[in-house]
């Protein structure tokens, strides 16, 4: 705002005392200080307010004012309530250096001004950013892309004064504020997620607040055009895009925002939303190299063709790699209890943004991943630069537990009660000949997943090696028979006498049998544990210090 808009203002009771030729500066904030020296606490383009309690003299007049000048401030307004006027030798020395000078009513308090400031010069700083927003999205869909999300939070920052971070469905950080600020914390970003994946499934209207930690955050959905209805007024099932749509997170209570500023945010997630539909369209040279591979995998080509074909995807996925990798399969399955959302583009979409590092920023750290889906079902093909395993036994490439750390909580909001996602991992393989079996093992492994309970499961290649890789192919009904004739006796006896049988026998297997390893697992007297292991034997029947029982009971208490 100008200085000339503050004399307009009659509630303001402000009486101009000189600097007539300055009243087109520009005040881009304001500050209330006595102290004698405030450059510290200046930058430049202020409404400097003061109650002169500094002045002890005439002399205090001028190196105060020079101070003030060299800062860049926009001009000076001096309270009459100390001294029932402003001294003429603060008159004199603003005057000599060209700073306007502004007396203040004494029934006009400091506050008064300060908040008429603030709203005005926010005002016209929002609608700066408003335009700039609008510019930037006008070049950014007719011509490349500019800068990305991280231009549009850096305006954020700096023109309305707001921290904001897009981050992922999963939770991941895509981009963010560069100040130096605390970066959100991983749990935080997962509860956000989680939190916003939950109220859009709930059908809660944006943007979404949420209080943690005593910050409000608020959370904006980023809806690309490429997932908006094809059809105007068609309705499209919020299950297809909302585990891969991106989402705007604001520290700060949108709900005591006017709509001019909501629609302001709303217009940055439509520009975030055109850097993400251009990342989409960017993988569409990897997803067709990973439908060709599969194609030729499944259909069972000679693995020269296989190979040939891995030769150029390598160069495209791994920029400057030397020889062909060693690679690992992924599958994914995202499936709905009543069937009818199409669930193969959100698997590939949402196993493009599993598979990147959870500690990775940026929407470019998915660029080395090739996914295809057909049918339900997404495959992954994940190039490796090395594989050390052979060498040092070390495990290497991705692991299950690893993959389902890092996004079961927002996932788990997500799907909400009817859906689930399974994942398989494959061991790596370092030829075209193996990457048949290695599909196979991936997807075999995603069904071992699948026969677990909850919603966001995943198995490894490391799990069929074991009876784990039998258990979810025993019929259910044959399941249900062979756990309760093992365990019911037990449960039952529990529940009438408070025995704790059954955590005894999960500690007793546990221990391998050792009766001291045990008792002291379980803070008992070995006479005490002994007593117990008789009681269950005496219950089933069974003899554990037979290894055919132990393992009946260790396969019930799995199947249970």
């Amino acid at each position: 705002m100008r200085l000339r808009a503050l004399l307009d203002t009659d509630a303001l009771g402000l009486k101009l005392l000189g600097g007539e030729d300055e009243l087109d500066r520009s005040v881009r904030g304001v500050m209330t200080t006595d102290l004698r020296d405030p450059s510290r606490y200046l930058s430049g383009g202020e409404l400097v307010l003061t109650g002169l309690a500094w002045r002890r003299d005439a002399d205090d007049s001028e190196p105060f004012v020079r101070i003030l000048v060299q800062a860049g401030v926009a001009a000076l307004a001096a309270g009459e309530a100390e001294l029932g006027s402003v001294p003429e030798d603060l008159v004199v020395a603003c005057a000599r250096h060209h700073l306007p000078l502004f007396a203040v009513n004494e029934s006009v308090a400091f506050a008064t001004i300060t908040e008429h400031v603030v709203r005005q010069v926010s005002g016209e700083r929002a609608g700066d950013l408003a335009a700039v927003v609008d510019r930037h999205r006008r070049m950014m869909t007719s011509g490349p892309a500019g800068g990305g999300p991280d231009v549009v939070l850096d305006l954020l920052g700096s023109d309305l004064d707001l921290r904001a971070w897009v981050l992922s469905p999963t939770g991941r950080p895509v981009a963010g504020p560069k100040d130096a600020a605390p970066a959100l914390s991983t749990e935080l970003c997962a509860k956000l997620a989680a939190d916003h994946l939950a109220a859009t499934r709930a059908g809660r209207r944006a943007p979404h607040r949420v209080p943690l930690g005593g910050t409000t955050y608020s959370l904006f959905p980023v809806r690309g055009a490429a997932r908006a209805p094809q059809a105007a007024g068609a309705a499209r099932d919020v299950r297809e895009t909302v585990l891969s749509d991106w989402l705007l997170v604001v520290e700060a209570d949108a709900g005591e925002w006017a709509e001019e500023r909501l629609d302001l945010l709303y217009g940055v997630t439509q520009l975030i939303a055109v850097e993400r539909d251009r990342r989409d369209a960017a993988r569409t040279v990897r997803r067709r190299l990973a439908q060709e591979v599969l194609e030729l995998v499944q259909t069972g080509a000679a693995p020269a063709e296989i190979a040939a074909r891995l030769r150029v995807a390598a160069p495209v996925l791994l920029p400057g790699l030397g020889a062909a990798p060693h690679w690992q399969v992924v599958v994914a399955r995202v499936e709905w209890e009543d069937g009818s959302a199409e669930t193969g583009p959100v698997a590939q979409t949402l196993l493009e943004e599993i598979l990147v590092d959870p500690l990775a920023t940026g929407p470019e750290h998915s660029d080395r991943i090739a996914v295809a889906h057909t049918g339900g079902e997404a495959v992954a093909l994940v190039p490796l630069p090395a594989v050390s395993s052979e060498h040092d036994g070390s495990e290497t490439g991705i692991l299950a537990d690893a993959l389902l750390a890092s996004v079961r909580e927002p996932l788990s909001a997500g799907l909400d009660g009817d859906g689930r996602v399974t994942l398989g991992v494959s061991a790596a393989v370092h030829s075209a000949e193996g990457l048949r079996g290695a599909l196979e093992e991936a997807r075999h492994a995603r069904r071992v997943a699948a026969a677990r309970p909850g919603r966001v499961c995943a198995a490894g290649h490391q799990e069929l090696a074991s009876h784990v890789l039998l258990l979810p192919f025993v019929p259910d009904d044959v399941r249900r028979a062979f756990t309760a004739r093992l365990l019911d006796p037990l449960r039952d006896y529990d529940r009438r006498h408070r025995a704790e049988l059954i955590p005894t026998l999960e500690a007793f297997l546990d221990s391998d049998g050792s009766w001291t390893r045990c008792a002291s697992r379980l803070h008992l007297h070995v006479n005490t544990l002994r007593y117990r292991v008789g009681r269950i034997e005496q219950l089933t029947g069974r003899d554990l210090s037979r290894l055919e029982d132990k393992l009946d009971f260790f396969l019930a208490l799995r199947m249970s």
